[in-house]
């Protein structure tokens, strides 16, 4: 049995650690947030939202970390990635990886920093929302809960199969052969839904079902196509559906079966509320330039114009600037665009 921790244990990471530790698994949950770690401590994790249940953890702050882990799955903002998994090089044990769990496409910069013999990375389906210290709302329906894990060269066999079985004690973990591409298809649904999400102050189905911002969603889903094929990628299916096949478009008839489609897709994940949209509510930085920032800089790097992800990071800096509210007036200054 090896020794593990969730490094960034908020939102995301309190639900996997309950689960983890519900189903028979032993996990540290670290985090700075120290009236979180003690309220996990005094009263456990209290998950609420598509299910209900509370369960005893044990939670840290980071200086209280010692010893090696075998796995450290991090869940923190890649805004601190380099200052982070530099420090957690000295917790890894010899054979141990970090697992990245994060949005954007994060494991080529920490295996600079770790080596790729100790990195992996991982594509997680659901989403969650931290409501107070101790207390994470699940927003997505519990039978559209999954990961997609996929390993850099160098990574064992064993290892693979532990960080999975791992996982597993949460929900079903398909291994990616095509990790690349998984993260794309994970970044195209985080520009879109996280990104405009933001802008209008709402959850994912406040874009999916709005007659406007779906608009602005299927163009902003065309250019993460476009920018993640010219860039190399091919977009992996997302719990089982290919999203290039359902939602790229070069006509208007499936432009429209696109707009279409969009509610019906997103339905099991619409109540989740974009993880930037909660950074800002809490006053700290969002990583917009991990999300919708990565996919204009690909665009520049390979000349593929990318106006709608342009604009939402320009809206989503004056939003935190305090220059805009996030209000679903905001999808009014995308108008000049259509």
């Amino acid at each position: 049995m090896g020794r593990y921790a969730i490094y960034g244990a908020g939102s995301l990471g309190t639900v996997l650690g309950a689960y983890i530790t519900k189903n028979g698994g032993t996990i540290d949950l670290i985090n700075r947030n120290r009236a979180h770690v003690a309220a996990l401590n005094e009263k456990g994790a209290k998950i609420t939202g598509t299910v209900e249940m509370t369960v005893p953890v044990k939670a840290i702050t980071p200086d209280q970390m010692n010893g090696k882990y075998d796995i450290i799955l991090l869940m923190t903002k890649q805004l601190y990635n380099t200052e982070v998994v530099t420090m957690l090089k000295d917790y890894l044990s010899e054979n141990g990886v970090i697992v990245t769990l994060q949005n954007g496409l994060p494991e080529p910069k920490i295996a600079e920093i770790v080596g790729a013999s100790h990195t992996m990375g991982c594509v997680v389906e659901w989403g969650a929302a931290l409501i107070a210290p101790g207390v994470c709302e699940l927003t997505s329906v519990p039978d559209s809960l999954s990961f997609h894990m996929g390993k850099m060269d160098g990574i064992s066999d064993a290892q693979f199969s532990e960080v999975k079985a791992l996982l597993e004690k949460m929900c079903p973990v398909h291994e990616e052969t095509n990790l690349i591409g998984a993260r794309w298809s994970k970044l195209l649904i985080n520009a879109t839904f996280s990104g405009l999400g933001t802008v209008v102050g709402g959850a994912f189905g406040d874009v999916s079902e709005n007659k406007d911002a779906k608009k602005i969603a299927v163009r902003c889903m065309k250019e993460c196509i476009d920018v993640g094929h010219a860039a190399g990628a091919v977009f992996a299916p997302v719990q089982g559906k290919d999203i290039t096949k359902l939602f790229y478009y070069k006509n208007k008839l499936k432009y429209t079966f696109a707009l279409f489609l969009l509610p019906i897709a997103m339905k099991k994940h619409r109540a989740i509320v974009p993880s930037m949209l909660q950074d800002i509510r809490n006053g700290k930085p969002c990583e917009i330039d991990a999300i919708n920032g990565i996919v204009c800089e690909n665009g520049k790097q390979y000349g593929v114009k990318t106006p709608i992800n342009d604009r939402i990071v320009s809206v989503i800096k004056r939003i935190e600037a305090g220059e805009l509210k996030a209000e679903a007036s905001n999808i009014r200054l995308f108008d000049d665009l259509l």
